[in-house]
């Protein structure tokens, strides 16, 4: 089978995850569209990214970004880096005709993300940004769903993205410094509830919304509250906080059509609650396992009942954009391309202006010309 070339952009978090999937994707989803071979890492510090290097499987290891982008052997570029990198090292691996996975938020601010996705266009390589809920094998049979019409008439969207772990006045992390992280918990949790919106109901027309911060000193924000209109006439509503104390990773969203609902909980993520018309209103929700033969990704995974966890998301990820670049097929709808990307971060800011303003912000989006 072909094998690509992977590089990677950091060591960490998100470099550990991706690196991961690489890893499993060879031999879970078989078989793979192309084989990943891990290449090379790079990060900052010299001693945990060699670490990571032999942990992880990489051939070699490098401090400069820049060693990866002119590797030769290297076709797929994935960035799993700082905000503040997503830019720079991004384009100058599309440029160099290396295909790219860039994580969430695609950039700081609308127009560095805009930057991303223009440049990134031109050299006509595949590209996805790091939405993995849109892997979530009950997020893909939600969509489903929807697309079979069995909810009818979408009408309400409710989402909130809640943590915990900000609450600490004396952590030091690139998450709280503006330079790098553009955004506190807009960037950070509210852009997935933005995309799995967009992913889930449709385009965005309207958002009022209130940023806030907190934390005494802190210079980004700890939570977002927003209420939303789509364009299909639907309406909803966005939270994501770091601030949620008790609230580990609970990514929970609800959708109400004219002919049924749809629940999930990323903490019982291997559930979707469903209530169709027809059904029995006085038994309300019942809960689906989504780990059956003919349910999302499961060919990938075990029997029926073998539930599947978090990093298996971006297995589903990684295993997406390899088929696009072995066969040419589109990345979207699926999978978020840099498109959405921007996308996400427009809304997100119409929400900081809303907030400033106290005005609803009608939404436009910017083209490629």
């Amino acid at each position: 089978m072909a094998e690509i070339g992977v590089g990677m952009l950091g060591y960490a978090f998100m470099g550990k995850a991706h690196s991961n999937a690489f890893r499993k994707v060879e031999y879970m989803a078989w078989p793979p569209p192309l084989v990943p071979r891990l290449v090379a890492i790079a990060g900052r510090n010299q001693e945990a990214v060699a670490a990571a290097a032999g942990r992880y499987g990489y051939e070699r290891w490098t401090t400069d970004w820049h060693d990866i982008v002119t590797d030769e052997r290297i076709g797929l570029f994935d960035n799993g880096g700082p905000n503040s990198l997503h830019a720079e090292p991004t384009i100058a691996a599309a440029e160099a005709g290396k295909h790219v996975l860039c994580e969430k938020p695609l950039g700081r601010t609308a127009d560095e993300s805009h930057e991303v996705w223009r440049r990134v266009a031109a050299t006509g390589v595949k590209h996805l940004c790091g939405f993995n809920y849109r892997f979530v094998p009950a997020v893909r049979l939600a969509r489903e769903l929807i697309d079979e019409g069995a909810l009818g008439e979408i009408r309400h969207f409710r989402g909130r993205y809640l943590q915990d772990w900000g609450d600490d006045p004396t952590l030091d992390t690139w998450r709280f410094d503006p330079d790098q992280a553009g955004s506190g918990a807009l960037g950070d949790l509210g852009t997935h509830v933005i995309d799995l919106a967009r992913y889930l109901v449709g385009e965005f027309s309207s958002v009022a919304g209130i940023v806030k911060t907190f934390v005494s000193g802190r210079r980004v924000d700890d939570a977002i509250e927003a209420a939303v209109e789509f364009e299909s006439g639907a309406v909803g509503t966005i939270e994501s906080t770091r601030l949620a104390l008790g609230r580990r990773n609970a990514f929970q969203w609800e959708i109400n059509g004219s002919r049924g609902s749809l629940y999930f909980d990323m903490e019982r993520m291997n559930e979707l609650q469903v209530f169709l018309d027809g059904e029995d209103r006085t038994r309300g929700f019942r809960t689906v396992l989504v780990t059956e033969a003919n349910h999302p990704f499961m060919d990938f995974w075990w029997p029926p009942g073998h539930i599947v966890g978090w990093g298996d998301t971006f297995v589903h990820e990684v295993h997406h954009l390899l088929r696009s670049i072995a066969d040419g097929s589109d990345v979207a709808p699926h999978g978020a391309t840099f498109e959405d990307g921007y996308r996400a971060s427009e809304v997100g800011e119409a929400i900081v202006r809303s907030s400033a303003s106290g005005r609803r912000e009608q939404l436009t989006f910017r083209s490629l010309t």
